[in-house]
């Protein structure tokens, strides 16, 4: 018997390969997202300074600093160029996201998604329907809004709202208002609209899906001949839209949309296992039904 807490985009994956095998992907990225905001958190909590700042800039062991593409390009639109270490480290991240796909961060490092995707698997669960439809196109314009914002103030415009940085600093010291926003990304999620946060308004995630549209490691449906169109793959993801071209097209099998989170919620949610992590340049696997006629003829021979 499957437990009532499994999310039920879920169910098919767990009757098909067990629990632990549905979670995989699942369980990776959680605690990915627990092991970086546990390194910010050691230094103020414990004294252990492994990271010291935010997910906008910080200091790794005293060897070197990393910095968010996103917040630099703010610092330049508002005229002020960043330091070099800051500006060395922000091309780092900007090249790694550039390889393993640009939402990856959304999927596999923003804490803020844990709190999303909680208030999603609760509409399930409680059978929320009410979705107030949002223009996932909206995140471009707030996007737009903040670079103008940081241009116009000559500040980083978004951090002053952004929850991933106000999220840490109430973990830190208790600020009533961090909490405060991020209860209203959560409330937002459960009772207006499903993933409008990450899927409609974030502008680091609009930011992010752009850099990832040329990224090198992919998810693909290599074995999409295989699906049963059971629907688990559309229910479980996070922006659906992105499945369709490459699990119905007659082209190439591998998500390409920048806004794939490559968060492999699909790999664990196939009970045929249609789904796989990748490169972009992946073809289908085709089945004996699909081989070519040329060599179905030889066989006939």
């Amino acid at each position: 018997m499957i437990g009532w807490w499994i999310s039920d985009s879920r169910r098919f994956g767990v009757q098909a390969h067990g629990l632990l095998r549905a979670h995989k992907w699942w369980l990776l990225r959680r605690t990915s997202q627990a092991s970086v905001l546990a390194l910010f958190m050691l230094g103020p909590t414990a004294g252990i300074w492994i990271a010291r700042g935010n997910f906008a800039a910080s200091e790794i062991g005293g060897l070197f600093t990393l910095g968010d593409p996103y917040m630099v390009a703010q610092s330049l639109f508002g005229g002020n160029f960043p330091a070099m270490p800051v500006l060395t480290g922000a091309l780092i991240i900007l090249a790694f996201y550039l390889v393993v796909g640009g939402r990856v961060y959304c999927g596999w490092v923003c804490p803020v998604n844990v709190v999303t995707d909680f208030a999603y698997w609760l509409r399930e669960k409680t059978g929320l329907t009410r979705d107030r439809k949002l223009d996932r196109r909206t995140r471009l314009v707030i996007l737009g809004a903040t670079l103008a914002a940081s241009m116009v103030t000559g500040t980083i415009a978004w951090e002053f709202l952004n929850p991933v940085s106000l999220l840490q600093r109430a973990f830190i010291s208790g600020i009533g208002f961090g909490w405060a926003i991020i209860l209203a990304v959560f409330l937002l999620d459960l009772f207006v609209s499903r993933r409008a946060w990450c899927s409609h308004l974030c502008p680091v995630g609009a930011f992010y899906g752009q850099i990832g549209r040329g990224s090198v490691i992919r998810v693909s449906a290599r074995n999409r001949d295989a699906c049963t169109d059971c629907g688990a793959c559309f229910n479980v993801c996070p922006e659906p839209h992105v499945i369709a071209p490459a699990l119905k097209g007659k082209a190439s099998p591998v998500i390409l949309s920048g806004d794939c989170h490559n968060c492999g919620g699909c790999i664990d949610a196939c009970p045929v296992d249609v789904f796989h992590s990748g490169f972009r340049w992946e073809k289908a696997t085709p089945t004996k039904s699909a081989a070519p006629s040329s060599e179905r003829e030889q066989t006939v021979g």
